[in-house]
């Protein structure tokens, strides 16, 4: 995969243009700034993940009661529904999304999309460090331990690259080091 800055496409395996990044990993790894800033950097468009919750997912997750599938199932189908969209469009797409499990990839994979996924990796007391920083997010940080528990890392002969971040306290230093993953020549 390598990117065209400002050409609003980033090139597939194929050479095509039509590549959705998944910017995945637990709360407080950062995937809002970097999926973000990557979606500016390569000109496409960006979905932040959170907003399609719906608000009865955003109040059980703020009341301290972790998702279960039944409960991210909707929103997984609105995720889905908007690669295909962004992919068939041409231009590709970044997204900000947990994507905690396998299945929950292999499900965006079966879009008939070229998604490829960028997994920032974060300890679990950094993450804790940065949640209890943050404000105004339905996310409690006591909902970590739960995020850790169904975390599924993302496996070799998965389309991505890690990034680990526990050294990275700077949203510039991860979002660099997100664009060199998706501008480097990748499986």
């Amino acid at each position: 995969m390598h990117s065209d800055p400002g050409s609003g496409r980033i090139a597939g395996p194929d050479g095509g243009g039509s590549r959705v990044v998944i910017v995945m990993g637990v709360s407080g790894s950062g995937k809002s700034t970097v999926g973000a800033g990557l979606a500016r950097f390569l000109d496409v468009p960006f979905l932040e993940g959170d907003v399609l919750h719906s608000a009865s997912n955003r109040l059980k997750m703020a009341s301290g009661h972790p998702l279960d599938d039944a409960d991210r199932r909707p929103w997984l189908e609105a995720i889905t529904v908007w690669i295909r969209t962004t992919a068939s469009s041409g231009h590709g797409g970044v997204a900000a999304c947990s994507a905690l499990k396998r299945a929950y990839r292999d499900q965006f994979r079966h879009t008939g999309a070229d998604v490829w996924f960028l997994y920032l990796a974060l300890d679990r007391e950094v993450a804790e460090r940065r949640l209890t920083r943050r404000k105004g997010h339905f996310m409690p940080p006591e909902l970590l331990d739960s995020q850790y528990a169904t975390l599924d890392p993302l496996h070799a002969d998965e389309p991505g690259v890690t990034i680990d971040i526990n050294d990275s306290e700077s949203p510039a230093e991860v979002l660099a080091a997100a664009v060199r993953a998706v501008s480097a020549p990748q499986r």
